[in-house]
């Protein structure tokens, strides 16, 4: 009996690591098949439609405004990548670092961008990957170690003592796979909200179904009924949305960004690395990737002053869609800090 007690706990774990893995496999599958449905259904109602793309030679006008700021370029020594960023506000000034999700790229800091260059130098950062930074070829480049990486070179180049870092997804990667997966076993509705998850480990599919009537699936995010902007705030403008578009209909402009999500599960047995400075999260209330649930959860995750504010009615593009009401929460955040180390 005593040899079966010893075996037990590695029996349990591998019992339970094979029900998580034909969780993630079969749900690849059954994501692979309702799009593949979806394919065959628009070619069949519309092949011309579904293959057709516009020519996209030029960038819009906005993503040259001069008052976002400067377009600037850093090759990282270690990595031997070229980053791209925009730049605002006076060297010197306190740095306000903001980084983007997915599908997004550094236009979608464009309100914060001027906002905040008054009081500090502010640079929002295409990641490895997405918009004019270098996108490696293999999935291996985009492990979360990298992403890591990758911001602390930028921070060390920018070269500042004072920083505040502003993501759009404060459960960013490391804590938001960890929050989701546990919260998924409670909520499975969630499950469904991160289909996108497992569709994306499959191999360049994702990548043609975004693509597919002029990046239809792409336009959707931002402008559909359950998932775009628009229901009490800001809709993004045709030349808006047609920035998105110009930037993602880039020859394999797809991959890096979907490649990230492609080492998600490599990321497994997750660790629980704990936030040490405080921490502003703003969250929508109509989110349609995260329930609203989940952002009381983070906070068992911040081992400092922790603030939720959960904006009514407003969707996931919060920075974009309500960009009025978010500058002036980040601002009071601020200067709350501010004064509390006066």
């Amino acid at each position: 009996m005593a040899p079966l007690r010893d075996r037990l706990p590695r029996l349990l774990v591998a019992i339970r690591s094979l029900l998580f893995w034909s969780l993630v496999y079969g749900y690849c599958g059954l994501c692979a098949s309702f799009y593949l449905l979806k394919l065959l259904w628009s070619i069949g109602t519309g092949p011309t439609q579904t293959f057709r793309r516009a020519a996209r030679d030029h960038p819009p006008a906005g993503l040259n405004d001069p008052s976002l700021g400067t377009h600037c370029y850093v090759r990282i020594k270690d990595s031997g990548l070229r980053f791209h960023y925009v730049a605002a506000g006076e060297r010197g000034k306190p740095l306000m670092l903001l980084l983007h999700g997915f599908p997004e790229f550094w236009y979608s800091w464009r309100y914060q961008l001027r906002e905040f260059k008054s009081n500090y130098r502010v640079v929002a950062l295409d990641l490895r990957g997405y918009g004019e930074t270098d996108a490696p070829l293999h999935r291996e480049n985009y492990k979360l170690d990298c992403l890591i990486t990758d911001v602390k070179d930028i921070l060390d180049f920018l070269g500042t003592n004072t920083q505040q870092i502003v993501t759009c997804q404060p459960r960013f990667w490391g804590g938001c796979l960890s929050i989701t997966l546990k919260y998924i076993l409670r909520h499975p509705a969630q499950l469904f909200k991160s289909s996108y998850y497992y569709f994306f480990q499959i191999p360049w599919f994702p990548e043609f179904m975004f693509s597919i009537n002029d990046f239809k699936a792409l336009r959707h995010l931002f402008t559909g009924h359950s998932t775009g902007t628009g229901r009490k705030g800001r809709p993004l403008t045709t030349e808006e949305l047609e920035a998105y578009i110009y930037v993602f209909s880039q020859p394999g402009a797809l991959s890096g960004p979907i490649n990230h999500y492609r080492n998600i599960f490599s990321y497994l047995p997750l660790k629980h690395p704990m936030v040490i400075t405080p921490t502003l999260l703003l969250w929508g209330e109509k989110d349609a990737f995260m329930e609203a649930e989940m952002a009381e959860v983070t906070k068992i995750y911040v081992q400092n002053y922790f603030r939720l504010t959960i904006l009514s009615e407003a969707s996931h593009w919060l920075q974009q869609e309500q960009p009025d009401i978010v500058n002036k929460l980040i601002w009071t955040f601020l200067k709350e800090e501010t004064r509390k180390k006066d």
